[in-house]
């Protein structure tokens, strides 16, 4: 159904044909269909979904989404949804509410929930601690497989995944055991017998894109996290961390694309916010473009000597930022990756020079015939090729080091991404091309 004809059914109060379409569609497409309703329409909307699926539904909306429709909820209404609600998406909601909205989501659960909240909004923003649920399956080492079973089908509707178990010996992390394994041996059977000892975890402290990482890295659907003394607190599971990879690729993006991040999406962060978003960076370029200016007047006895040395300018310093755009795209995308380490800056180097000889060759053979054939000049097809081949090695050499030692002195590699190697690069070419030319023709 298009969201149009969803609309005036709304609209219509067509309350049985909304239920019936309802009914049948997943959480993530009832989030999506919801997203053009307003008010009114948008809470009687919310009331019509399945009660098995409202909580999935609400945790899939924006948050502008669930402050309209929080507002408009009763006190019971409330309390309901957020029993439903994951403890890891109850957090997220009150980070991005207002503050008169946290209180009254405070105020309607629970003394021990509140408490769990209070705890997992104490951690960094950006650390695992932020992101990880309480919501887990505990077993005990010394439990039968007939008694593990037990023990989630008595919780494992209120945990978060029941797919991967826990092993805890005195709050300690000692074993980890998949539902698969459970279902799959004797009844009898205890879990520390099955129980896998190898355990990848990670510290509350440790930085959520690491988090991210490690579990695409290994395939996990979760992750144990353990305090500073060891104890296991909670899980980070998969849904969390593909937010988190998507949250970092949007913000690495606005960086490299000379934004600020922003965390709103695009309609809703207003025409001041995307100015005041962009201007500074543009502010930084358009300055340092200075120093490009700066050479060309500096030069400018050269062009009334030989005028035609300017229409060769853009070409060249186009030809720079593209080649050291490239460059600093794949170095940030393999830093991002971990394909690339800081100790491999020599290495990185050496390839990209390698490359730039190769790619400057081939660009200057093809200017050269072009300017020899074109203008009948040796002299002027010498200098402008000889001027790209020293641009190319040196704009892809700028291109892979910058992200590099970026990321050296702890500054975000994206940092170092098109438009700042463009104005960099163009001022490199311009010194370049003029400095040759001018011991060329003698001027």
């Amino acid at each position: 159904m298009t969201r149009e004809i969803f609309l005036k059914l709304i609209q219509a109060r067509e309350f049985k044909a909304v239920q019936s379409v309802l009914n049948v569609m997943n959480p993530v497409d009832i989030a999506a269909l919801l997203e053009d309703l307003e008010g009114t329409d948008l809470a009687l909307a919310f009331r019509l979904i399945p009660k098995d699926r409202a909580a999935e539904t609400f945790s899939e909306m924006r948050p502008s989404r669930q402050a309209c429709l929080v507002e408009r909820f009763t006190d019971t209404e409330l309390k309901a949804l957020l029993d439903a609600l994951f403890l890891d998406d109850t957090v997220d909601l009150l980070e991005e509410l207002p503050a008169n909205l946290v209180t009254r989501i405070l105020a309607a659960v629970d003394k021990d929930k509140r408490a769990q909240i209070n705890t997992l909004l104490g951690y960094p923003e950006d650390s695992a601690g932020s992101i990880m649920t309480t919501e887990y399956v505990r077993l005990k080492p010394d439990m039968t497989v007939v008694q593990a079973i037990d023990q989630i089908r008595k919780t494992g509707i209120h945990k978060q995944t029941i797919y991967t178990c826990y092993v805890l010996e005195a709050r300690q992390l000692v074993g980890i055991v998949s539902a698969k394994d459970l279902l799959t041996a004797d009844d009898a059977v205890r879990v520390g017998d099955i129980m896998t000892r190898r355990i990848v975890s990670v510290n509350t402290t440790a930085d959520r894109e690491d988090v991210a990482k490690l579990l695409s890295k290994y395939g996990f659907l979760a992750l144990p996290v353990l305090d500073a003394q060891g104890y296991m607190v909670g899980i980070v599971t998969i849904d969390d961390a593909v937010d988190v990879l998507e949250a970092e690729t949007t913000e690495d993006l606005s960086i490299m694309a000379a934004v600020n991040p922003s965390e709103k999406p695009y309609f809703e962060s207003s025409v001041w916010d995307h100015a005041k978003n962009r201007i500074v960076w543009l502010l930084v370029l358009m300055f340092s473009a200075i120093a490009t200016g700066s050479i060309l007047t500096y030069y400018e006895n050269a062009f009334q000597a030989i005028p035609l040395l300017v229409s060769f300018v853009p070409m060249l310093m186009d030809t720079g930022g593209n080649c050291g755009s490239q460059s600093s795209t794949l170095i940030i995308r393999g830093l991002a990756l971990e394909e690339i380490r800081l100790t491999d800056i020599f290495r990185v180097m050496f390839k990209e020079l390698r490359i730039a000889l190769l790619v400057g060759f081939t660009l200057a053979a093809a200017n050269g015939l072009r300017i020899l054939i074109t203008y009948r000049s040796v002299k002027m097809a010498f200098v402008i090729a000889l001027s790209l081949m020293a641009t190319v090695i040196i704009s892809k050499l700028i291109g892979c080091t910058l992200p590099l030692l970026a990321k050296k002195v702890r500054l975000d590699p994206a940092i170092m991404a098109a438009p700042l190697i463009t104005t960099l690069v163009d001022t490199c070419s311009v010194m370049i091309y003029f400095a040759i030319a001018t011991r060329v023709f003698g001027l």
